[in-house]
């Protein structure tokens, strides 16, 4: 199913305010960034419309790259039952254009991204920041914050596709 040569992940922070993404190439001992960034609908456009408009994001960002990988967050629990709610369908619109496209996804917890990339799962945004910039060897930091969990998330799958062709 994988290749030990190349890998192109493509990682989601999903959201409906603020979508993150990232892609890196990564081959063995090496992660490389090939785009960052965010999928951000426009605040007047109805609920549905913004998922449309992730959707249309996520698929340019496929068609553009054909990942080999998407790495997703996983959801976390909110208070506020609305925000999960949201949160959990915009990561369905990931995981709906993953599915058509034939793109196996593997979803990572927060923590478990912060953990690979800054080694402590409680690491704040600038930390994760900071390190992926370091990482990817990056000229500047990674923005917004949304982007930069999306590579964490990259780099976070590219590790345990490491462990896992060992």
């Amino acid at each position: 199913m994988y290749s030990q040569d190349k890998e192109t992940i493509l990682g989601i922070d999903p959201g409906t305010k603020i979508t993150g993404f990232g892609l890196i190439e990564s081959t063995p001992g090496k992660n490389r960034a090939l785009d960052f960034g965010s999928i951000s609908p426009p605040s007047l456009l109805t609920p549905a419309e913004k998922y449309l408009f992730i959707y249309r994001g996520v698929e340019e960002l496929i068609k553009a790259y054909t990942p080999t990988a998407v790495a997703v967050e996983t959801q976390f629990v909110y208070k506020n039952v609305q925000s999960a709610m949201k949160l959990g369908m915009a990561r369905g619109v990931v995981l709906l254009i993953s599915a058509m496209h034939k793109i196996p996804v593997f979803e990572y917890a927060p923590k478990k991204a912060k953990l690979a990339v800054v080694g402590n799962g409680s690491a704040s945004k600038e930390q994760v920041q900071k390190m992926i910039q370091l990482l990817l060897n990056l000229r500047s930091l990674p923005t917004p914050e949304d982007a930069a969990d999306a590579l964490a998330l990259c780099i976070c799958h590219a590790n345990t596709l490491s462990i896992r062709l060992k």
